[in-house]
């Protein structure tokens, strides 16, 4: 059993380090504050090929897997900038891994090499104000009208709909309520569709209002209306009926993802808190000679190594082709729980201090707390591991 990175997995730790190195705190805070997305650390690391990791190298990616843009995701976060997890999810999740796994050959060649040069931004329609969690519920419709689909429907809690050029829209191409009436399973007559967004923009057939949030403003989270949306036939990823097979490929990196943020969140706080705690001096001595503030530190640094391993495992399984659906449930958990800790605890570390926004965790605080919700709330994580590991009943 070998736990050392690949050298792939190394170099891109190293790479988006020397990037991030180039945007502090107080970047990320402006950002923030400003409610801009980060264009510049954006343009670095998409020039750089470090958004392109897992495309394909004859549409000129770097022909790696989700294990690489874990790390990358992971390295970014630890800087600092720990709303740039959105990036990874996004534009490479959402994205490149997608099409490279489930697009067609023309798809590919039309899409993928924006992918790898950090040109195409991407998004994902999912969510409902009706079906929230329950993805089985959602009501938003694609019609067949010849040689196109028509889409009418609302999502929300979409996020960087703005910056995107494609969305990845998932549908009902057959309502919830027919496919039990034609003794289907709940899960047949999804269609995920590839829509031009600033085409539909353009079109008036599309439009988006974002919502005020409380953190990461560096990109919007907003409500989206399809109002016929027109989506050439050949834009379905995949096969129409039966997309929810590519949707689980698109859930299972997004958490995973998901968890190398949080994993990410958590060093960039323990790095800031035990920074002040070396330097402050209270009492004559440093505060984190205390163990009432080193213990919960120490504490919260073992759980992060025990996530770092998880994230590891459930990106190296999914790169197999082999389930990876438990270990990508508990790595977000565990992920989206320290980075939420560490953050809490910084907070503590710095006493009133960390309420100003002289210091950066007030601004890691408010982003870390999303985590324990978004892309999968605790208590259906929680609610798989009972049933699907532990063999415990379902409350339904």
């Amino acid at each position: 059993m070998d736990f050392d990175l690949p050298e792939s997995a190394l170099a891109v730790r190293e790479g988006v380090a020397a990037v991030a190195a180039r945007y502090d705190h107080a970047y990320w805070s402006r950002c923030e504050e400003e409610h801009r997305f980060p264009q510049e650390v954006f343009d670095d690391l998409g020039s750089g090929g470090w958004f392109g990791l897992c495309v394909p190298e004859e549409y000129g990616g770097g022909g790696q897997g989700l294990l690489e843009l874990a790390v990358a995701n992971m390295t970014l976060c630890a800087s600092g900038g720990v709303a740039g997890t959105f990036f990874y999810v996004t534009t490479p999740g959402f994205g490149a891994m997608t099409l490279t796994r489930h697009g067609s050959q023309e798809q590919k060649q039309r899409i993928l090499p924006g992918l790898a040069d950090g040109s195409v931004q991407f998004c994902l329609a999912l969510t409902e104000p009706d079906a929230g969690s329950n993805a089985i519920e959602i009501k938003t419709a694609a019609r067949r009208d010849g040689d196109e689909f028509v889409i009418k429907g609302q999502k929300v809690w979409i996020s960087n709909v703005e910056n995107a050029d494609w969305m990845v829209a998932v549908t009902r191409t057959i309502p919830a309520a027919e496919t039990q009436q034609r003794g289907l399973p709940r899960t047949a007559g999804f269609t995920l569709f590839l829509v031009d967004v600033k085409q539909a923009l353009a079109d008036g057939t599309l439009s988006y209002a974002p919502i005020p949030k409380m953190g990461s403003n560096v990109l919007a989270s907003s409500q989206v209306f399809f109002d016929d949306v027109q989506v050439p036939a050949a834009n379905v990823i995949g096969e129409v009926d039966a997309g929810f097979g590519v949707l689980w490929d698109v859930l299972n990196p997004e958490r995973i993802l998901a968890a190398a943020g949080g994993i990410g969140t958590a060093d960039a706080a323990l790095r800031i808190a035990c920074d002040y705690a070396r330097e402050r001096e209270v009492f004559g001595r440093p505060i984190g000679a205390n163990q009432g503030l080193q213990f919960p530190l120490a504490q919260i640094k073992a759980k992060t190594e025990l996530g770092r391993l998880m994230t590891y495992q459930a990106a190296w399984l999914f790169d197999q082709g082999r389930p990876c659906g438990n270990e990508a449930n508990v790595a977000k958990l565990t992920g989206a729980q320290v980075g939420w800790e560490a953050a809490n605890q910084a907070f503590q570390t710095l006493g009133g201090m960390a309420y100003s926004k002289e210091y950066p965790v007030e601004r890691i605080f408010r982003d870390a707390r999303i985590a324990k919700n978004i892309p999968v709330a605790e208590e259906l994580v929680l609610a798989h591991i009972g049933t699907q590991m532990l063999g415990l009943p379902k409350s339904y």
